[in-house]
């Protein structure tokens, strides 16, 4: 005896509320009236014997067993598009078109995109490196992995870490700042900050009791990779997130004081809600998140 398949255009709406996490972007995306759109909601409910949604003023949010569904379900949904396009000679090339800041890229997105060529080997993914990603995010780009203090509300944006806030120099420079912060000595100092990151200067000189001093000088870069460069040259004291610090792995390079400090940037993978719905974004967001990037 074959089983029952689910409504499947209910079952699209139900995703499509839940990953857009809004009723009103998903009845949008579907063409859908609101009132259509919660009757096919309704008809999932009825037939899972189970209430997925809660509604109140024209809002509608996910319960326990809604979440319990969606994360039992999804997955296969995923299989079941996955093994579809392994399986049809008509489907090409999948294209992201995807911002990714370069020293991001290079330490952590490249070592790890093997994994996704291996499972998803129709996606393929245009990298831009460019200024102003963020603006371009729904017009030249599918989407961009971004440092920022706060998102846009108007984005869909997943938040990939958090950081800490180092002064990185050179093993010479560390010799000369010594171990505990003095102003007179750090006044002498040229200080490296990133054009992304400038309030990350300020929490630093807070964090350590300096809050009113100026360096000699500061020089702004806008690619972290030389900004490791310079300091590791000894051109003057890096401003740079611990993560890339530890990553980069140089020898030539040495963390000043040792003070906690938060960033007030993380990277987020940001992408217009509606954008999510396009199968080479939601591939790569969904690997991106899985893999902890």
């Amino acid at each position: 005896m074959s089983r029952r398949l689910p409504p499947l255009r209910a079952l699209e709406a139900f995703l499509r509320v839940v990953r857009l996490g809004s009723a009103r972007a998903a009845a949008a995306e579907l063409s859908l009236s609101p009132s259509a759109l919660s009757r096919r909601i309704g008809t999932l409910e009825e037939f899972v014997g189970k209430k997925l949604f809660t509604r109140a003023h024209q809002a509608m949010q996910l319960t326990d067993d809604g979440r319990s569904f969606f994360d039992a379900v999804a997955p296969h949904i995923e299989a079941l598009a996955a093994a579809v396009e392994n399986q049809s000679d008509n489907l090409g090339v999948m294209r992201l078109k995807l911002g990714v800041l370069p020293l991001f890229g290079g330490q952590r997105l490249f070592p790890r995109l093997s994994e996704l060529r291996k499972r998803h080997p129709r996606l393929h993914i245009d990298i831009d490196t460019g200024p102003h990603l963020l603006d371009r995010v729904g017009d030249t780009l599918d989407a961009a992995i971004v440092l920022l203090r706060d998102p846009d509300p108007a984005l869909h944006a997943v938040r990939l870490d958090h950081n800490r806030v180092y002064a990185i120099a050179s093993e010479d420079i560390a010799a000369e700042v010594g171990n505990v912060p003095d102003k007179a000595t750090l006044a002498r100092q040229t200080f490296l900050i990133h054009n992304e990151l400038p309030d990350s200067f300020t929490a630093w000189r807070e964090a350590i009791g300096l809050k009113d001093f100026e360096p000699a000088a500061i020089d702004h870069y806008d690619s972290g990779q030389l900004l490791l460069e310079a300091a590791a040259q000894g051109l003057g004291i890096a401003i740079m997130h611990d993560d890339h610090f530890k990553r980069s792995g140089d020898r030539r390079l040495a963390r000043l004081f040792d003070i906690d400090v938060e960033s007030p940037y993380s990277y987020w993978f940001v992408c217009r809600p509606r954008d999510l719905e396009q199968r080479q974004v939601r591939l790569f967001h969904d690997w991106l998140v899985k893999a902890g990037l």
